[in-house]
């Protein structure tokens, strides 16, 4: 599990928000954006909370 909370620079398919969630809480991503689509079927904020994590998460490190 990644001890740090990162936008994926490999496995993205907008900004790599999913992905780094993913890798974080130790999902595949595709399981994860998955729950998020799921998710917008529900009233709240997700798609603003995806935005707000795309500007908030730091990308990865190269290397």
């Amino acid at each position: 599990m990644a001890t740090t909370l990162t936008r994926s620079r490999t496995n993205r398919v907008f900004g790599g928000v999913c992905a780094g969630l993913a890798r974080r809480v130790g999902w595949e991503p595709r399981t994860m954006r998955w729950a998020f689509v799921l998710s917008c079927l529900l009233p709240g904020p997700q798609f603003l909370a995806y935005l707000l994590l795309w500007i908030v998460m730091p990308k990865e490190q190269r290397g």
